[in-house]
Parts: structure tokens; sequence; C-alpha cells
């Protein structure tokens, strides 16, 4: 009975419900089919009865976008640039799914240093001398240690690791797509700065410095917003370059 005064609620206040099509179209949506298109799970059995067929995973990864699966939609994409390699809108949005992934990443390793203050007993940031009897105590977990809260500690400080890991992962991917996409369009100034801005944010600096540089060689007008960026990110880089 509960199941089903939500479902009505959810009709209602979605307006839906206006006959058999409505409710057709709000199961659809739910298991992720979109109005006019394909399921996801149909287009995952294309790819798999048949991985080589470039357009499957292009539309795979456009149905997993729009779901707001970025790690399904890295997969996918990073299959269809391999196949289809010299695709520049494919690999800027490769690149651009692996931003998001990154800021997911970000947001964890911020929560997790959230959640590791919170546990951290007040007198962790100034710890009495370890020789002392109330220092001697602290350390010793059959005293003032709170198991508990200790497990708990140690659990959010593996997942601030894990979650700078895949931070710093998904960065070097972006800046790898971003080598690719350069690469492909060296002409193309914006291109040339993402991937400056990417290997900045990655500490690569060599190769930001170069995209910075290359930058400001394709844009002639001293005045552009995307010239004046990249030289004062060049201004920023060059100590760090000498060290």
């Amino acid at each position: 009975m509960f199941l089903a005064l939500v479902f009505g609620l959810g009709f209602v206040f979605l307006g839906i419900g206006s006959g058999a099509n409505g409710i057709t179209d709000a199961l659809q949506n739910a298991f992720g089919r979109s109005s006019g298109g394909p399921s996801i799970s149909s287009l995952e059995r294309k790819t798999q009865k048949n991985p080589l067929d470039a357009k499957s995973w292009r539309d795979l990864a456009t149905a997993y976008e729009t779901k707001q699966r970025t790690n399904d939609a890295i997969v996918a994409l990073a299959q269809y640039t391999g196949l289809r390699p010299k695709d520049a809108d494919a690999l800027s949005e490769l690149a651009t799914q692996y931003g998001k992934q990154a800021s997911a990443y970000a947001t964890d390793y911020q929560n997790s240093l959230q959640a590791a203050a919170v546990l951290t007993p007040p007198f962790a940031a100034f710890p009495p001398a370890s020789t002392s009897p109330f220092g001697k105590a602290l350390n010793d977990p059959k005293v003032l240690q709170d198991p508990i809260s200790a497990t708990l500690r140690q659990q959010a400080q593996a997942t601030q690791q894990t979650a700078l890991s895949n931070y710093q992962t998904a960065i070097r991917n972006a800046e790898g797509v971003y080598q690719k996409l350069a690469k492909l369009t060296p002409k193309d100034p914006n291109a040339q700065f993402q991937l400056g801005q990417a290997a900045d944010n990655a500490g690569d600096t060599k190769v930001a410095l170069a995209a910075y540089k290359a930058v400001v060689e394709l844009v002639p007008l001293k005045t552009d917003p995307l010239r004046t960026d990249a030289q004062a990110r060049i201004k920023a880089l060059a100590p760090t370059a000498k060290k």
C-alpha cells in the first residue's frame, strides 16, 4: 500500500498519469530509455555483440551522459575513440568527462577530510609529550583510545587516500586525451589551452608551459582573453620550471 501511494503521488506531482502513455513514458525513463531512442540495455547488448561497432559505442556513451553516468560514459567513449582516433569532438567529450570524474573525486576527498577532522580528538593537533603520563595513555589503545572512533578514523583516512589517488588518475587521463586532441588539431588555440589547463592541474609544468606558449603563438591579438590568460599562467609557472 505504501509503494502504491508513493507511485500515485509521483504521478500527480510530476503531471504523469493521464492515460497509459504517461505511465509507460515514466517507466521507460526510469529504466534508462530516452524518448524516441533505444534503451541503455539494448545499446549495451549491441556493443557486447559487436565490440568493433563504433556507432554503438558512441550512442551508448551519449545515453550514459544523459543519465549522468560519467564513469560508464568514459568507458564507452574510450572504446569509441580507440576505434575512431581522429574524431576530435569525441576526444574533447572524453576529456570533459574525465574532468567531471576528477571533480567528483575532489568532492569525495573534501568530504573525507571533513569526516576525518570530525573524528580527530581535539588534542591531536597539539599532542602531549609521548613520555608524559597523559601521552603514554593516549598511545595505549587499552586506556583512552576509543576503538570505534579509531576504526572510523582509519576508514576516513583510507577513503581520503583513495579519493586523492582517483582524482590524480582522472586528471592525468584528461591530460592524455587533451594531448591527443592538441596533436590532432595543432592549429586550434582552444585545444592547446585546454591541454595547458589539464597539464597545469596534473602538475605537469613542462607540458603546460609548452601548451600555453603555443596559445600565444596561435593567437596574434594581444588583447584576446585566451592569450592573456595563457601569458598569465606562463608567468606563474616559469619560476617553477627553472627549479
